[in-house]
C-alpha cells in the first residue's frame, strides 16, 4: 500500500473475519456498497460488533475518510447470498467496501475522491480488472439495491474503475446470454431481476444493447463453484 495512502487510513478492527474458503488465497472481485444509516460511526459500530456477525474490509466516510476493519487477505462477511460468474461464495473471492450513504442522498465529493484513492491502490495490487469492480446489487439482485441509483459507476469507468458502455459496434445477442456473459446469475435469479440490476447501474431502459457491447468488451471467465 502506498505510504500516503497508509498513513491516512484509521484502523478499527472487527472481529467478523476468517480465512478464504476453497484454496483461495487472493481476491479477484470488490463489491461496493453502501451503509443505508445515517453516519459512518454507526456503520463501524455494526460492522465490528461480533453478534452482528457482518463486516467489510473497508468503509469510506463522507469526508473521505478511509477506515480499514479487515485485512484483505481475510475473508470479511459483506456479501452474503449471491452469485456472480458462477461463484456463490462471493466472500472468498471478493473485498468489500461500505460507502458511508443512506441511498437516498449524493455520495459526497471527498468520498469518490478517497474511493477512487482506495481502487488505485488495491486493484493493481491483486491484479483485478474493472469489470471485477461490482454492485452489491449485481450478486444479488433479488435482495439488495446498494450502492443504488446516485451511485456514480460513469465516474469510476473513466477513472479506469469500472465500465461503461460505449459506442463501439456489437453483435445483436440475447440479453439474457449477455447478461450472463457479465456475470449475472440469470439462471439462478432470473432475468428480470438481472436486468433490474443492470439497468439501475448502467441507466439503460432496455439494456440489450448496451449489455452486448459490454459483453462483446468485457465478457469474464466463470468461476468454479467453491467448496
Amino acid at each position: 500500500m502506498a505510504d500516503d495512502l497508509s498513513q491516512r487510513i484509521k484502523n478499527c478492527s472487527s472481529p467478523n473475519h476468517g480465512p478464504r474458503k476453497g484454496g483461495v488465497t487472493s481476491p479477484d472481485l470488490i463489491v461496493l456498497h453502501y451503509t443505508a444509516l445515517s453516519c459512518a460511526e454507526d456503520a463501524l459500530a455494526m460492522l465490528c460488533d461480533a453478534d452482528r456477525e457482518v463486516s467489510a474490509h473497508y468503509v469510506i466516510a463522507r469526508d473521505g475518510q478511509i477506515t480499514r476493519l479487515v485485512e484483505e487477505t481475510q475473508r470479511a462477511w459483506h456479501a452474503g447470498a449471491g452469485c456472480w460468474a458462477g461463484c456463490d461464495d462471493i466472500n472468498s473471492r471478493s473485498i468489500g467496501i461500505e460507502l458511508d450513504n443512506d441511498g437516498t442522498s449524493p455520495f459526497s465529493a471527498p468520498l469518490m475522491d478517497a474511493l477512487e484513492t482506495l481502487l488505485a491502490d488495491i486493484m493493481p495490487r491483486w491484479s483485478i480488472a474493472p469489470q471485477n469492480v461490482i454492485a452489491h446489487s449485481d450478486l444479488a439482485p433479488t435482495r439488495k439495491i446498494d450502492p443504488g441509483p446516485r451511485f456514480d459507476w460513469r465516474r469510476l469507468a473513466l477513472g479506469g474503475f469500472a465500465i461503461w458502455p460505449d459506442d463501439s459496434d456489437a453483435p445483436d445477442a440475447p440479453l439474457a446470454s449477455s447478461l450472463a456473459a457479465l456475470g449475472y446469475d440469470v439462471e439462478g435469479f432470473g432475468l428480470a431481476a438481472c436486468q433490474s440490476a443492470f439497468s439501475a447501474r448502467f441507466g439503460a431502459k432496455e439494456g440489450a444493447q448496451a449489455a452486448a457491447n459490454l459483453a462483446a468488451r468485457f465478457g469474464i471467465d466463470r468461476h468454479p463453484t467453491l467448496a
